[in-house]
């Protein structure tokens, strides 16, 4: 046997050499990445020295007290809307679900006028209320009266915004309810009510924390919508959100553009707490369905066995934000 062949990898054990694997060249994305970052830069510096954004209007405004309290206004917009929507969209997604032929059309009427006209159009109409029902009377029809209301003395455009808000996204909340009901097979149902479970009781503790898997990720983005959706309140007419406020101002100050970039600021940071808040929600709700283990479930089940956790799994498997 020669020298070379003597001193040659895996001649004596008869093993394969190693595979030198060669990453492959992918020249393409790197200049689709240079081009990117260029046009990025090109589009930052013009901003920076273009003067029609007045950017020391926009640093005047950003944290004037008129544009925080129009911040505020938005969120209790958002939330009192969503959680009229929600609280609407579960009755409804019930009466869809329901046996009774009645309830069913009602359900079916609700959403086909509400998905079917504008939320603009719905929002006029909110504000003309007090033109077309001059007043509500509470209490027993042909009897005696126990409330009355003088809606065009009520000055409450806040109150319809929230209305006109929630009463059109219950009609999307609804669908959302019913798919995430319906997701849970029949299984499950039929094993709560074989173990003596009421209805409400199969519905609290087996469907809705199931169907809340399918449920929290689209109502995160209606909440999100929601929030943007609040800038169109000026039809009924309400300009205490954000961006009325920051149209007034731009009224009073004749500098539209920073102004509308004070408002682009604010909406992008609570849409982002938002975001943050819908991913752990939807982590919290998706445990148990994947099969791969979080860190916290990798250091229990090593210290029960008192291994070290292996090197492989110790990034976080449960991904991150």
């Amino acid at each position: 046997m020669s020298e070379n062949a003597a001193s040659a990898p895996g001649a004596d054990t008869g093993e394969p050499e190693p595979i030198r694997a060669v990453p492959l060249r992918r020249p393409g994305r790197w200049i689709a990445a240079v081009v990117v970052l260029v046009l990025v830069a090109l589009f930052v510096y013009g901003a920076a020295t273009n003067e029609a954004f007045a950017w020391d209007v926009y640093g005047q405004y950003l944290f004037d007290a008129r544009i925080t309290e129009g911040a505020w206004k938005t969120i209790q917009l958002t939330v009192l809307a969503m959680l009229l929507a929600v609280v609407l969209g579960v009755v409804l997604a019930v009466m869809r679900l329901s046996p009774n032929p009645v309830l069913r059309t009602a359900a079916w009427v609700y959403l086909w006028i509400f998905r079917g006209t504008p939320v603009y159009v719905q929002l006029v109409f909110w504000g003309l209320f007090p033109s077309i029902y001059k007043s509500v009377d509470l209490g027993i029809p042909f009897g005696p009266q126990f409330a009355h209301f003088d809606l065009k003395d009520l000055q409450a455009a806040f109150l319809f915004a929230v209305i006109g808000l929630g009463l059109n996204e219950a009609a999307y909340m609804a669908e959302i309810v019913r798919a995430g009901v319906g997701s849970v097979s029949e299984g499950q149902t039929e094993a709560s009510t074989a173990l003596g479970m009421t209805w409400s009781q199969t519905m609290r503790r087996t469907v809705l924390p199931q169907a809340m898997r399918v449920i929290i990720p689209p109502t995160g983005n209606e909440l999100i919508s929601m929030l943007k959706t609040t800038s169109l309140v000026a039809a009924v007419p309400y300009t205490g959100e954000l961006y009325g406020r920051a149209r007034d101002i731009s009224g009073a100050n004749f500098e539209p553009i920073p102004l509308l970039l004070v408002a682009a600021t604010w909406y992008l940071a609570i849409t982002s707490v938002l975001m943050v808040g819908q991913f752990y929600l939807e982590r919290h709700y998706s445990k148990g369905l994947s099969r791969v283990l979080t860190p916290r479930q990798l250091q229990a089940l090593a210290d029960a066995q008192r291994k070290p956790v292996p090197p492989a799994a110790a990034p976080d498997a449960g991904g991150s934000l």
